[in-house]
Parts: C-alpha cells; sequence; structure tokens
C-alpha cells in the first residue's frame, strides 16, 4: 500500500534535487505544474502513475487528492471532472484507490490563498463537505473509496478542521492530513494557536483510529502519546523526506 499519493507531483519528480532546492522551490514547481493540468491530461498522467505503482508491486494506494477545480478556481461544469478522472486511471491502471477527498481553504494562517491555490480550494468548510459528499455518491458502486483529508493546520482553520471530521464521521471514512512536516509550521501554528498541529488536531476532533498523521517529522514526546494514545496511524515518507530536506521523524518513539 502507497498510503500518501499525489499523483500529479510524478510530474516534477527530479526537479528538486538539481542544484539547492527545499520544500519550498519544490513547491513553487509543484504550483507550476498543478495549473497546467485540465482532466484530460491528469487522467493521462495518473493512469502512468499508477500503472508504475502496480509494475512495482502496489496493489492500493491513498491519493491525497486537492486539485478539484478548474485553473482560475471555478468550478467545472461536471464537478467531479477531476475525481472521475483519477477514479478512471486507477481503474484501468488495476490498482484500488482510496481518494482522500482534501480540504484546503487558505493560503496559510490568516493567509488569503494565491491565485494558483484557487483551484485547490473550496469556499468554505461546509461547500468542502457538500462537494465531497457529490464525489461520494458518484463513486459509490465502484472499487474506489472515498475518504478525507485535512491539507494541513496551515491550509485548514480549526473550526473546518470539525467539518472535516463530522465528515469522515458521518461516511465511517479514514481521514489524513499532513503533520509537522516543517518546523516552520509548527512555529507558525504555536503563534496562532498555541500549540502544536498534533494538539491543535486534536482539541478539534480529528485525531481516532481512522485518523492518518503523514509525515509527522517534526514532533516531540506529547505529540507522539497523543497520537497513539488515539490509535492513530502515521504515514511517513522517507524518501520525500530525503528529497525536500525536511528530515527524518523518530520512528523509534513512534
Amino acid at each position: 500500500a502507497n498510503a500518501n499519493s499525489h499523483a500529479f507531483h510524478r510530474a516534477v519528480r527530479g526537479g528538486t534535487q538539481v542544484g539547492a532546492g527545499t520544500c519550498w522551490t519544490w513547491r513553487n514547481q509543484m504550483y507550476e505544474l498543478a495549473a497546467t493540468l485540465t482532466p484530460d491530461r491528469y487522467h493521462q498522467l495518473a493512469r502512468a502513475v499508477f500503472g508504475e505503482m502496480a509494475m512495482a508491486g502496489i496493489t492500493c494506494v491513498g491519493d491525497f487528492h486537492y486539485l478539484h477545480h478548474d485553473a482560475d478556481g471555478v468550478r467545472y461544469a461536471d464537478p467531479q471532472a477531476m475525481d472521475t478522472a483519477i477514479a478512471a486511471a486507477a481503474e484501468e491502471a488495476g490498482i484500488r484507490l482510496t481518494l482522500l477527498d482534501t480540504c484546503y481553504l487558505q493560503g496559510g494562517i490568516d493567509t488569503e490563498l494565491s491565485a494558483v491555490q484557487r483551484r485547490f480550494a473550496d469556499a468554505d468548510a461546509d461547500a468542502w463537505a457538500a462537494r465531497a459528499d457529490s464525489v461520494h455518491r458518484r463513486l459509490s458502486g465502484t472499487r474506489v473509496k472515498v475518504g478525507a483529508a485535512v491539507h494541513s493546520v496551515r491550509a485548514v482553520g480549526p473550526q473546518a478542521m470539525e467539518v472535516v471530521g463530522a465528515w469522515a464521521e458521518r461516511h465511517g471514512a479514514p481521514v489524513h492530513a499532513h503533520v509537522s512536516e516543517q518546523m516552520g509550521e509548527n512555529e507558525q501554528c504555536r503563534a496562532a494557536y498555541g500549540c502544536s498541529p498534533t494538539q491543535l488536531l486534536a482539541d478539534h476532533g480529528l485525531l481516532g483510529q481512522r485518523f492518518t498523521a503523514v509525515h509527522f517529522t517534526h514532533v516531540d514526546q506529547q505529540d507522539i502519546a497523543l497520537l497513539g494514545g488515539a490509535g492513530a496511524s502515521v504515514c511517513l515518507c522517507p524518501t520525500t523526506e530525503r528529497d525536500l530536506a525536511d528530515g527524518i521523524g523518530p520512528a523509534a518513539a513512534i
């Protein structure tokens, strides 16, 4: 199983390692790519990515999917166009997919969305939930499982986290979040909310047996105890964390 895929990122693989790349130079490359993708192009790209996974022995993938709308942020005539494109790609490649429909509402804590981020975002958490419901209905009866994701504490505020958690509870669905991938994320979270990202997610009802913390790199014993006490899971991504110079989380303690 590959528990944290972003299928469209495949097209920028290798770019950050040329020169003095970091997570932030990589992110700019990813944004440039994201601006070019249409449902048809994404279907072709995702089919190739999932085909690579299948040939490598991966039979099940969780795709952290936040490429929802057209490049200007306007919904497609078919609001589920991107979702059905990636679902079809997985089916054609012969791999089981959990589509983790991702809530992404702000460009950073108390920061407006940038132009390229608008295609990732819904108007608010309730609009995200309504769209996620429609995706769930569209893919019902297929081999695709629909789950939820909070992109990060940077992109989703506390009240919106509760909406995502309630949606996942209602559907009995998994919910993932990027957690403490960067030290700067921790610093911003503490400045805004007075606690770590893990504590913030716990305080707003996200932690539980269906929750997976992705990366979980810059964490302390309290964070680990919170996650473990909730029976949650962790998805470490060591090659990503190596390539972006983020460091590796405390795997033994986890």
